[in-house]
């Protein structure tokens, strides 16, 4: 589990992956399938036999929860 002081843009190309939240949801993602985090604590999986490929866009932010040392 990680938490960045960015806010994120992750679009899947092609590929699954696992998205898992600190509250313990989970969620299946395919192509198409877009996540928008700001600040959120997360872990990313890939428990299946393809790789997945996701593009990424990282904006940066101040968040309070954030720890930044």
């Amino acid at each position: 589990m990680h938490t960045t002081a960015t806010i994120d843009y992750e679009y899947i190309v092609s590929g699954r992956c696992v998205l898992e939240l600190d509250y313990g949801a989970t969620r299946e993602l395919g192509p198409g399938d877009t996540v928008i985090q700001n600040g959120t604590r997360h872990a990313w999986r890939n428990p299946f036999r393809e790789p997945c490929v996701i593009v990424y866009a990282l904006v940066g932010a101040h968040h309070a929860k954030v720890s930044h040392g």
